[in-house]
């Protein structure tokens, strides 16, 4: 499962955040991302855990959790099936399924 890990200090490391979600079960990989433009750490990240009932717990038992001064936010990571900036760079969202209309 996929879980988004939000509201992060800029103090936060992989290792860091590998070790809190490790409590809770097998973690597979930790993300946090940079801003590609200007460089500068975005505060979230994603940590990918393999058994969901793992996953499931660490949520309930990370979410609203202080770590290095902040309280994190934490649920399973929700992504949407069309990329936005896609969707921009071709003129906003199209509606293909509506009926043509007749002059």
């Amino acid at each position: 499962m996929n879980i988004f890990v939000g509201n992060m200090t800029r103090e936060v490391t992989k290792e860091g955040l590998y070790e809190v979600f490790q409590e809770f079960g097998t973690v597979e990989s930790v993300t946090i991302l940079i801003d590609r433009i200007n460089g500068m750490w975005k505060a979230f990240g994603f940590v990918e855990m393999p058994n969901e009932n793992e996953a499931k717990k660490a949520i309930k038992n990370i979410d609203g959790r202080e770590f290095l001064g902040q309280y994190l936010s934490v649920h399973e990571a929700r992504f949407h099936s069309i990329d936005r900036r896609l969707a921009y760079r071709q003129g906003g969202r199209r509606h293909t399924d509506l009926p043509e209309i007749k002059k």
